[in-house]
Order: C-alpha cells, then sequence, then structure tokens
C-alpha cells in the first residue's frame, strides 16, 4: 500500500511539474475582433448567414497622435494591429466597380489627410504589412477622411446597411472612413 501511495504521488508530482512548463502567450494589448455584416449575423436564431466577416486587433490610442505619426502618412498599414485584417465574404461583392467573388482576403489602408486608399489583398495570414505584396491585389479605391468631434481611444470597425449592401466603416482617434461594399 506504502508504495503505491508514493507512485502516486511522484505521479502527482510529475505531471504538476509538466504543467507548470507549460507557457502561454500573455494577453494581448490589441486584442482581436470580429465583426459580422449583417451585425451579429452569427448570432441570429433565424439561422440566416452573413455575408461579409471581419476578423481584426484593435490597438488602442494611448496619448499618441495616430494618423501622420504612428501610422504614416503614405505607407501601407495593416489597419488595425498585429497580423492583417481579414475580410471574408460569402457572397460575391463589388467594391469600387470591380466584382470580387466569395473568398477571404487581406484588407490594407494607405492612410492620408483627406483620403485613405482601400486595398483588399489575395494575400491573407501575415503578420503587419511588413510582408505586403501590391502584386496581389484585387482592388484599389480611395474613400474620404471624416473627422470625428471626439476621439476614439480604440481603433474600431463596424457595418452600416446600405440599400445596395453595407459600408465598412472605420474609426480611430478623431479618423473615421466609410468603404462602400455592393453585395451582390
Amino acid at each position: 500500500m506504502k508504495r503505491l501511495s508514493l507512485i502516486a504521488i511522484l505521479a502527482m508530482f510529475t505531471f504538476v511539474a509538466k504543467a507548470q512548463e507549460l507557457k502561454f502567450a500573455s494577453v494581448d494589448t490589441s486584442p482581436a475582433d470580429i465583426v459580422y455584416f449583417p451585425l451579429n449575423a452569427a448570432k441570429a436564431k433565424d439561422n440566416s448567414a452573413p455575408s461579409i466577416k471581419m476578423v481584426y486587433s484593435r490597438p488602442t490610442k494611448k496619448g499618441r497622435e495616430i494618423f501622420g505619426v504612428l501610422e504614416q502618412f503614405g505607407k501601407v498599414w495593416r489597419v488595425g494591429a498585429n497580423e492583417s485584417a481579414e475580410i471574408k465574404f460569402y457572397k460575391r461583392v463589388k467594391i469600387g466597380g470591380k466584382s470580387i467573388k466569395a473568398g477571404s482576403y487581406s484588407l490594407f489602408a494607405i492612410p492620408n489627410q483627406d483620403k485613405w486608399t482601400m486595398i483588399i489583398n489575395r494575400q491573407t495570414d501575415r503578420w503587419g504589412a511588413f510582408t505586403y505584396d501590391q502584386t496581389k491585389d484585387v482592388v484599389r479605391v480611395d474613400v474620404p477622411v471624416k473627422v470625428l468631434d471626439k476621439p476614439m481611444e480604440s481603433f474600431a470597425i463596424t457595418f452600416t446597411t446600405e440599400p445596395q449592401g453595407a459600408d465598412l466603416v472605420m474609426a480611430w482617434d478623431r479618423t473615421l472612413v466609410e468603404l462602400p461594399i455592393t453585395i451582390k
């Protein structure tokens, strides 16, 4: 009986020691978020499928000047933090007059003071914009910048319903842009 107890205690210490060896990532300061169009489509009880899904990370202002300083004007930005933002179309859509087939894409932007160039790109699962490849662009569209009265601390994305589809709305600090998407 003593031998069995001793074996059980040794096995328990081995298990505890092994569990303590595991290293989990700390909580990210720019947490990932998901937004659907129609909003909350994934939670709908009527089994209606979403048309669009956005997965992105939400950096915070933390007292910094964002556009023109942290995110430089004229340079490709990953739209958020960490991995490049990913947009999934469940149906064919039209952006900037170009038809885009259903599938997953990266969303990049080139911010400027008065307009942003929004970029839908075939390359997915990339960290930031460090390996951005312009030859994989599906479409580029210029959208005007709107200035917010009150700054937003965290970067955020949502959708607004429009007659032909949706506007993808992005805001951070005092900047807001809208990308019109026609859903076929």
